[in-house]
């Protein structure tokens, strides 16, 4: 192009160069061309490039897709967890609902067994009271029982030893006169044994002084007064 331009050049003027309408054309004609072919190695050059994109992108989106089906699987498994998490959770819930009314019935027993010990509760604590009240009442009862037991008691004490007192009172009375009456009845037997001697002596003597009016009277008052003396040792040895 530079030769043509150059074949095409007319002499300068003042230094300009001048060119003629057909070499500007040829020029223009050339340089359009060279445009045309350089849009066109450009428009290659795109495709080109956009192949290569478009291989690029469908090596990214296969590695995509490929990523894609790894997370949809994985998504998959997730989600099968889920259901089976969530059929878990459905059964716990339910297993749940029904340890809840379970728990509810069960606390409504508990209620039912609270208000019927607070109410066993309450009448031990009544009947409680009533025994205590009685207890008291049996200790003061038993309290005054014995000390009447015990005045009653020592009145009989006092009554008994009176009457001990009294009998052995009347015992040493009736003692007293016992012996009174013994020493009397032994004054009076011998009284009574002296008499009946004297009565035997006076009787032995007048025998004696009838059966023996010869006899020495010495003799018959010395034996009769041994007789007597030998009769009274016995009669007083055998008391």
């Amino acid at each position: 192009m530079s030769k043509k331009i150059k074949k095409g050049k007319l002499k300068s003027i003042d230094g300009i160069s001048i060119f003629s309408s057909s070499t500007i054309k040829n020029a223009y004609s050339n340089f359009k061309k060279k445009q045309e072919k350089k849009k066109i190695k450009q428009t290659k050059l795109k495709k080109i490039a956009e192949n290569n994109q478009i291989i690029k992108e469908k090596k990214e989106l296969k590695v995509w897709e490929e990523k894609l089906n790894k997370e949809n699987n994985k998504l998959r498994f997730k989600e099968e967890e889920l259901k089976i998490k969530e059929k878990e959770f459905k059964i716990r819930e339910e297993q749940q609902k029904i340890e809840s009314k379970r728990l509810i019935k069960k606390d409504e027993d508990l209620g039912l067994i609270d208000k019927d010990l607070r109410l066993k509760e309450k009448e031990l604590k009544l009947k409680s009271d009533e025994q205590f009240r009685k207890d008291i009442d049996l200790k003061a009862r038993e309290e005054d029982q014995n000390k009447k037991e015990l005045k009653e008691k020592r009145k009989k004490e006092k009554y008994l030893k009176e009457i001990m007192l009294e009998d052995e009172e009347n015992r040493r009375i009736e003692n007293l006169k016992v012996k009174e009456w013994e020493e009397k009845f032994d004054r009076e037997q011998k009284m009574k044994e002296q008499h009946e001697i004297r009565k035997e002596q006076r009787l032995r003597q007048r025998e004696l002084n009838e059966l023996n009016l010869n006899n020495d009277d010495s003799n018959i008052n010395k034996e009769l007064t041994s007789k007597l003396e030998n009769f009274e040792v016995d009669k007083t040895s055998e008391h």
